[in-house]
């Protein structure tokens, strides 16, 4: 029975107990405070047992009943996100009649201020966070299952509903799905490389050290990147779809392939220190038009044009399997506050927020690429060389594991990869020594 089922059944039997009363003891009919009393007491309590799963269907049916005296507190990014989320709270009290007050707190700051202010009743109804904190806050009981799971599920692609999930069951309300790929000045190379073979032989050509001109930059160190080449040549970080914490594929053969390759970047096409390969210092090179290829994802893309760069985006050339490497994907979604005293108002507004039309502005607002299926032949989008790219190499990326175990696996992983550019580290070692430290860890959370 899921969340609401059990609230709606709450009331129920409280309103019978309270006539029952009523008629035994001629008393005051307080079955009306009682039953609202209760309904609150169910969803603001943190419980999180219900199926997202099973019964959503005809939860998803129902008509929301909208809590007497609703008013809802957001938290949202700041900038052009923030605007978007402004104009989401004006849409939604236009149409609702609910006040809705937004505010600004990063997404990857929300998961741990809930932490606290939650518990205590000062927590947002509702704010977005990623994908990939899903478990830890579903584990400690900070969010509310999806109460409209089944619709949700059927219109936005599957790496938003995997992400959004945990243990089966549906919390998240997908905002926006970001990846990377291969971003590539067109002043510099007439078209992006189909191989990594092809862009190894274009920047070699292009490299130039001593005017600091380079072929291929990316964040080597930052195993969010890292991870592509990994998962290109068939390896994994967790077992069972990236579910199962004591099955580690990080040290696996496809692993040291991957180390390997990048190791070969590094010998061949950008021999500099990992340290002079900062998200900072490639964003540089490309905007000066030093750069001709760089990993990068939708985010860079406005001060791209800003700088005036003539540049496209591709999927990220294939691998020497035939195989193009597995970006990780992170899904940017909203989320109820388990102790929000009006769970019907604030799942009504996270679900308003991921429609089409919201999703579409936010699409303008901010260039962010939607996750709703139906929006993927949208002209407007389709005619973003951006956007397309990216939704090219989207299909082959895989959500970031979002169980409480991976926040173990980003330290150990970038070390491995930082002593294997720098030190020139036996990549079979530093993966194995990495999976030692992961282990050790994951042993002191269970």
């Amino acid at each position: 029975m899921n969340t609401r089922n059990k609230k709606w059944m709450s009331m129920v039997i409280m309103l019978v107990l309270a006539l029952v009363l009523a008629a035994c003891g001629g008393g005051n009919n307080n079955a009306g405070n009682t039953g609202s009393n209760a309904g609150g007491e169910t969803s603001s309590n943190g419980q999180n047992s219900g199926n997202a799963g099973g019964n959503s269907g005809d939860a998803g049916a129902e008509e929301p009943q909208i809590e007497e005296g609703a008013q809802l507190l957001v938290w949202d990014n700041s900038d052009a996100e923030f605007e978007w989320a402004q104009y989401v709270a004006e849409e939604f009290t236009k149409q609702y009649g609910i006040p809705v007050t937004v505010e600004n707190v990063n997404h990857t700051d929300a998961p741990g201020k809930l932490q606290t202010d939650g518990p205590a009743g000062l927590g947002a109804d509702v704010f977005l966070a990623p994908h990939d904190h899903t478990g830890n806050m579903a584990s400690a009981g900070l969010i509310l299952e999806n109460f409209y799971s089944d619709e949700i599920m059927n219109e936005h692609i599957d790496a938003a509903i995997t992400g959004g999930s945990f243990e089966g069951k549906l919390y998240g309300y997908p905002i926006a799905v970001e990846t990377y790929g291969l971003f590539y000045n067109k002043d510099l190379a007439e078209k992006a490389p189909e191989t990594w073979e092809e862009l190894f032989e274009m920047a070699k050509a292009f490299n130039d050290s001593a005017n600091q001109k380079y072929g291929f930059m990316y964040e080597v160190g930052n195993f969010y990147y890292d991870f592509s080449f990994i998962g290109g040549y068939g390896g994994y970080v967790f077992g069972s779809d990236n579910t199962d914490p004591n099955d580690l594929g990080l040290n696996s053969e496809a692993a040291v392939k991957a180390a390997q390759f990048v190791k070969r970047i590094h010998d061949e096409i950008l021999p500099i220190k990992k340290e002079d390969i900062t998200y900072d210092i490639k964003d540089s090179l490309f905007k000066e038009g030093k750069l001709m290829f760089n990993m990068n994802g939708p985010w860079a893309a406005a001060g791209y044009r800003d700088a005036g760069v003539n540049f496209g985006v591709a999927p990220l050339p294939k691998l020497d399997n035939g195989e193009h490497p597995t970006s990780f994907s992170g899904i940017k979604s909203y989320y109820v506050n388990a102790y929000t005293k009006y769970p019907e108002a604030a799942s009504l507004y996270a679900k308003f927020a991921a429609s089409k039309e919201m999703q579409l502005k936010r699409f303008e607002i901010t260039g962010q690429v939607p996750t709703l299926k139906s929006l993927s032949d949208d002209p407007t989008i389709k005619s973003d060389p951006v956007v397309s790219g990216i939704m090219e190499q989207a299909q082959y990326a895989i959500p970031m594991p979002n169980i409480p175990e991976m926040q173990t696996v980003w330290g150990p992983m970038a070390s491995a990869f930082s002593l294997i550019w720098n030190e020139n580290i036996d990549p079979q070692q530093a993966l194995d020594d990495a999976k030692k430290q992961i282990e050790d860890a994951i042993k002191l959370m269970q």
